[in-house]
């Protein structure tokens, strides 16, 4: 099995991550640098992650729905400050080795997945699986709307080509600043997409909202609270919208 499915089958984080965290060197096998695609025999080498032995391929998957707070990072890392999401979890999810499955920034909330099913990670972020995520935004000041096609071609920020899905009013035309908020399709996964997207044509993005991934949308939890999925729902994780 190569190392970063074996990362994602113990719980550790997704392939994609696993990769990054090989890359950064922060993964040894037997005693070495661990290297991207490394054969791993799970009764013989010991894997070891940030100065951690991986202890094993986990058994019991689980997936939650959180409805993350402004303020909280989404990291189970010591070596950074501040709240983070793994902190508003009981037992018994507080005790079990859960990472977040695409990112929201400290100052955005909304939807968020927390799971040790490396597998499922992989297919909710990877760009070849094409999984939408909708968000609502509120920008600094009214939005030209001749810009929407400009961001739907993609525009170019540090070097990336960011590119929305789709790009949306609100229905409600009698909702505050209403010309300053829309809605955001994305089915790609770079880091703070949105807000780096709008800077680049000149927009700040002061909320960012999360509702929903692939067909599951965020409804009935409260800010800061989680459910756990069942099949039915995680399979609308991996289901698209029209």
């Amino acid at each position: 099995m190569r190392i970063q499915k074996y990362l994602s089958q113990c719980g550790v984080c997704s392939r994609r991550e696993a990769e990054k965290r090989i890359l950064e060197g922060r993964v040894s096998l037997n005693g070495a640098p661990a290297e991207i695609g490394a054969d791993v025999n799970p009764e013989k080498d010991r894997v070891v992650v940030d100065g951690k032995a991986v202890k094993g391929i986990v058994e019991e998957k689980v997936v939650l729905a959180m409805n993350k707070p402004v303020g909280y990072l989404c990291t189970n890392e010591d070596r950074f400050d501040g709240k983070t999401v793994f902190e508003l979890l009981r037992e018994p999810y507080s005790e079990m080795k859960l990472f977040c499955v695409g990112r929201l920034d400290k100052n955005s909330q909304g939807l968020l997945i927390l799971t040790n099913d490396g597998e499922l990670a992989n297919f909710i972020t990877h760009p070849s699986n094409g999984v939408v995520k909708r968000y609502r935004i509120l920008l600094n000041r009214d939005f030209d709307k001749t810009l929407i096609p400009v961001l739907l071609d993609g525009v170019m920020h540090d070097g990336e080509k960011l590119r929305a899905l789709r790009i949306s009013t609100l229905a409600n035309k009698d909702a505050p600043l209403y010309s300053r908020r829309l809605e955001v399709w994305l089915n790609q996964g770079r880091k703070r997409e949105i807000r780096r997207m709008f800077e680049a044509v000149g927009y700040f993005v002061k909320e960012l909202v999360r509702f929903q991934i692939g067909k599951y949308e965020l409804r009935r939890i409260s800010e800061g609270s989680y459910k756990k999925l069942q099949q039915k729902d995680i399979d609308k994780l991996k289901s698209n919208p029209q």
